[in-house]
């Protein structure tokens, strides 16, 4: 299910706060895990049981762990996850690329479903067996764990959470009339980033990567780059605001995934920036036990360089993922090597913007061949008379742009202070209606990440 869908802000949503909170405290942790699995079910049907399958799993490897002590159990569990995981997202793939090949007798193509969510709950289950494993945490109970790994408002598109963060919250949590109100807040603004902003940029987007490679141009090329860099961010960044927000309307506090990526000087600082969930998950379970930067710069360079194909296909079964992760550990090991951070801030920050938006060409395109096409046609000055760049152009492509400037930059969080709360109330009440009405006549568009 959506959090932008009607079904999710004028039926799921109404029916299960009340019934939360007019529970008992002692029933509250088991409705909230069933309201949990009913959104999954709504969305995926029978692959709910692959979340239940993971919550039972990992629940009894994390108290396995603990009574052994064993490595064996440990790795046990991470490689049953990663094996479910690498099924449901990477066996089409493999059999597509061992048949290009021709090497071997052809193998029937699979057709198996991505369950979303998977890649979220996945991490979020060996990151605790990890825990456990380090004596950072102790195993929860069923329920506890269930509703950590089910949690519907960060389920399927994060932010990665960890155990650790929200275990204290798990079964004492106090839901404030302020933390409450937050949480509403943080919601409609996530809400309104992604169907004002990021559903309007989708279409201009939609339109120019689907152009035949024949029809592309400079001018059109480097406007749907940019308004794909800004359309990903206000999607995925309004999904965690969406989620944050549900769950401090929960009594939970789930961390930080984005601040501000765009201000960015340099890859390295993007990545501080951006998807801090996930950059964090691959820090500090692969980097750091690889060795970090510990063991010469050598060494180093290839930690960065296998964390960041990882990354990528952490994203997808594609090349094209495979692609743009490897180009994001190479720019920061020319980085390093080059010390790029030396730079004025001024050309530290041109030279980000044009990394970025190349590596978001390659996320975007429908395959590697044609984001060399696209990128091409930016860098060569190409033009093309099949297609009127003027076209594109309209005056709410024009609005959300400026807009989108706008909220990339940490200017509102300084004026918000001086807005009146009256006013600020006012404000939210009037963007959850303009939400509402954009949902109510847009075609539904799913979140990007989604897909991961």
């Amino acid at each position: 299910m959506n959090f932008s869908s009607i079904n999710f802000l004028f039926l799921f949503l109404p029916v299960i706060l009340p019934v939360y909170f007019l529970a008992p405290l002692k029933f509250r942790n088991v409705i909230l895990i069933l309201f949990s699995f009913l959104f999954y079910f709504l969305g995926e049907k029978a692959f709910v049981l692959l979340l239940l399958f993971s919550c039972v799993f990992n629940f009894f490897i994390g108290k396995k762990i603990e009574k052994s002590g064993k490595n064996g159990i440990l790795i046990l569990g991470i490689v049953v996850n990663i094996l479910l995981l690498a099924v449901f997202k990477y066996l089409n793939f493999f059999i597509e690329q061992i048949n290009n090949l021709q090497i071997f007798p052809i193998i029937a193509q699979t057709n198996i479903h991505l369950p979303v969510g998977i890649s979220f709950f996945t991490f979020q289950a060996v990151s605790y067996l990890i825990d456990i494993k380090r004596k950072e945490i102790a195993p929860a109970n069923f329920e506890g764990f269930t509703l950590y790994l089910s949690s519907f408002p960060q389920l399927v598109a994060g932010p990665i959470v960890r155990y650790k963060e929200i275990q204290d919250k798990i079964f004492h949590r106090k839901i404030t009339k302020e933390d409450f109100e937050i949480g509403i807040k943080r919601f409609i603004s996530g809400l309104a980033k992604k169907v004002i902003i990021a559903d309007t940029l989708s279409c201009t987007v939609d339109a120019i990567f689907s152009l035949n490679t024949s029809e592309l141009s400079t001018a059109v090329c480097i406007l749907g780059a940019i308004c794909y860099t800004f359309q990903i961010f206000f999607d995925f960044s309004g999904y965690s605001d969406m989620a944050i927000g549900l769950g401090r309307m929960f009594g939970f506090k789930f961390p930080e995934n984005f601040n501000f990526p765009y201000i960015s000087a340099s890859i390295k600082e993007f990545w501080r920036r951006w998807h801090m969930t996930l950059s964090g998950w691959f820090r500090d379970y692969l980097y750091i036990p690889l060795g970090g930067n510990r063991q010469g710069k050598a060494k180093w360079a290839f930690n960065i360089l296998f964390v960041f194909l990882l990354t990528g296909l952490w994203h997808g079964a594609s090349w094209n993922f495979i692609a743009w992760g490897l180009l994001n550990g190479a720019l920061i090991v020319f980085e390093r090597f080059f010390h790029i951070e030396k730079l004025p801030k001024t050309f530290g920050h041109i030279y980000f913007i044009i990394a970025v938006v190349v590596g978001w060409v390659i996320f975007r395109s429908e395959n590697l061949s044609y984001a060399l096409s696209y990128l091409n046609a930016i860098f060569t000055f190409k033009n093309s008379a099949a297609i009127n760049f003027s076209e594109y152009i309209t005056n709410e492509l024009i609005f959300t742009f400026v807009v989108s400037v706008f909220l990339s930059v940490p200017i509102f969080k300084h004026i918000e202070k001086y807005i009146p709360k009256f006013v600020q109330n006012c404000t939210y009440i009037l963007l959850l209606i303009i939400s509402a009405s954009y949902i109510a006549v847009n075609t539904y568009q799913p979140f990007i990440y989604f897909r991961f």
